[in-house]
């Protein structure tokens, strides 16, 4: 399905759909859908640039080995999200337009969590890392990856977090539909929203399957490189055998760390949006801008 990725992403990139981030909108409502519906898996198209330098190979072989641990945010965290709190009259009339309902504290605790995912996407430092050209492509198959992270720990929850992860596919689905459409994609926007969804089942299927205990050990390098750092068709059977293959290694090896990190992390603070993801921003970063 590659070609159609092609058609999809590089039409939405001529439209610059690159210039805006992917900050959620915190105001919808978000519909019931189940996200468990996979569709075939596909590949993600987007740009590795040029990466040689010895020192930054280096550094990057270093990364990412420490044992992992919670992501949980501690007590007193400037970052921590908590739920409002209203007395009196405030109270009555908030209850009264159902804002203590299952429903709505599941949809605050969902935006919660889907403000983590596009914190860690949107900074640069994830981009100055791994070496990436910061593109629409690169930051949707980002954006994909730490969605996978997300809602696999979830579902280690059961029924509960299952139907959390619904609320955040939601967000998510909504806030993609609303950068399209403020790409000028307005006729067609269906169309292309139906595309990249098509995509984000097919990487999840992709990214299960290489975590699977039978999987080969360098599955998830090239499910990665084929979803994150592929330019081309050419590309997606073959890993590089250069130094861009020290950048696939470390960011398999950030996921499997940031995928036991989570494992690690308790069900209050990962229903709350309590946690972060690993920081990069003091990690080794080439020196050439990220675009």
């Amino acid at each position: 399905m590659l070609p159609r990725w092609s058609r999809a992403i590089t039409h939405l990139s001529k439209l610059g759909l690159q210039k805006y981030s992917m900050e959620p909108q915190k105001s919808a409502y978000f519909a019931f859908r189940n996200y468990a519906k996979v569709a075939a898996a596909t590949t993600l198209d987007s740009r590795i640039r040029e990466f040689t330098g010895t020192s930054e190979v280096n550094n990057l072989n270093k990364m990412f080995w420490s044992k992992p641990h919670s992501l949980a945010l501690p007590p007193g965290s400037p970052l921590r999200v908590e739920e409002p709190h209203f007395e009196g009259f405030k109270r009555v009339l908030l209850k009264l337009a159902l804002f203590y309902t299952k429903q709505s504290k599941s949809i605050r605790c969902a935006n919660a969590v889907y403000m983590r995912v596009v914190s860690q996407v949107d900074k640069p430092a994830i981009y100055g890392v791994f070496n990436l050209e910061k593109t629409f492509k690169t930051t949707f198959s980002l954006l994909v990856l730490h969605m996978w992270l997300c809602l696999r720990r979830l579902k280690e929850e059961g029924k509960e977090g299952v139907e959390l992860g619904q609320y955040v596919y939601e967000i998510h689905t909504h806030d993609v539909e609303l950068r399209v459409s403020n790409a000028g994609v307005n006729l067609l926007l269906i169309k292309w929203v139906k595309e990249l969804e098509k995509i984000f089942y097919g990487n999840i299927v992709a990214y299960d399957a290489a975590m699977l205990p039978d999987a080969k050990q360098d599955e998830l390098m090239k499910v990665l490189w084929r979803n994150v750092f592929c330019d081309d068709v050419s590309d997606v059977s073959e890993m590089p055998m250069d130094a861009a293959k020290d950048t696939v290694q470390a960011l398999a090896r950030y996921v499997r760390r940031e995928y036991q990190c989570l494992s690690l992390t308790d069900k209050e603070s990962l229903f709350s949006g309590n946690f972060k993801f690993t920081s990069l921003e003091n990690s080794i970063i080439p020196d050439h801008p990220v675009k």
